[in-house]
């Protein structure tokens, strides 16, 4: 069953995604720093909902459901061994900003692994013109890598999470080592190789999950530069983030049925038809 009945869950929940993401900055000037957990976790709780719903326009629930219990078991164990070993992230320890916690991870992290990882991997399929293989679980690692360019310095400092210091590797990136970077494209290329040994990641609706990662591209670039002082991870999130879009959109593997503006045709269709109504 697909939720193609119900096609626009998906535009209520994106939109109801940007507006929240908009409006953390005004709710942190109106209740300053100890609204910012409860604000991020429901933006993230949003931007899961839609990231599902998009998804469910184009696969059936089961697959769905197995992608979605897969990304999340995987990414509580990826964590839960990241902070207590130091591998593959580095040295590190979530905070009691971000509740409720299993094992010492906040719950909510595994979620914003599976509200990002299938735009990554949608961004991989548009570029590499495949579902699997060496180039796309590569891509979809190294996109999604991307992305932490802005959050991990933003997490920290809202203090969601905090570094160890490391003789080596400290410092690198505005104070977050370098192998944390090495770890989550490792970590993400990885759970991308186990999530296709049980289903396959064909047919991703990539209208909205492009959508998704542009609109996360745009308003962490703004919201870094302008908000948060953190002119430096903006740029550098702004540039790594930024390649893969121009890629993904503009240069996409030239290959039948990768077209992502097909996502919205079912929308068009319902536009023209209550516009002939009125």
């Amino acid at each position: 069953m697909r939720t193609t009945r119900l096609p626009y869950i998906v535009p209520i929940c994106f939109t109801a995604w940007l507006l929240c993401m908009i409006s953390i900055p005004i709710a942190r000037w109106l209740a300053g720093d100890a609204i910012l957990p409860l604000a991020v976790t429901i933006s993230v709780m949003l931007q899961t909902a839609a990231t599902l719903a998009a998804l469910l326009t184009a696969w059936r629930v089961a697959r769905t459901a197995v992608v979605c219990a897969l990304i999340l078991l995987a990414a509580w164990v990826i964590e839960l061994v990241g902070s207590r070993t130091g591998y593959p992230f580095g040295i590190y320890h979530y905070t009691d900003r971000l509740t409720p916690q299993l094992g010492g991870v906040p719950l909510l992290i595994p979620l914003a692994w599976l509200m990002m990882l299938p735009a990554a991997w949608a961004v991989a399929q548009r570029i590499s013109g495949r579902s699997r293989g060496a180039a796309f679980i590569g891509m979809s690692g190294l996109s999604f890598m991307a992305w932490d360019l802005f959050l991990d310095p933003q997490m920290v400092g809202w203090g969601f999470w905090q570094w160890a210091q490391q003789p080596l590797l400290w410092g690198g990136y505005f104070g977050i080592p370098w192998l944390n970077f090495v770890g989550w494209a490792f970590s993400a290329a990885l759970l991308t190789q186990l999530v296709l040994q049980f289903v396959s990641l064909d047919g991703l609706p990539h209208g909205w999950l492009m959508a998704m990662y542009m609109a996360t591209w745009l308003l962490e670039s703004v919201g870094q530069a302008l908000f948060w002082q953190l002119p430096g991870p903006a740029l550098v999130g702004f540039l790594a983030m930024g390649v893969w879009v121009v890629w993904g959109l503009f240069f996409p593997h030239n290959q039948r049925g990768l077209n992502w503006a097909a996502d919205f045709a079912p929308f068009k269709k319902r536009y023209r038809k209550l516009k002939t109504e009125l």
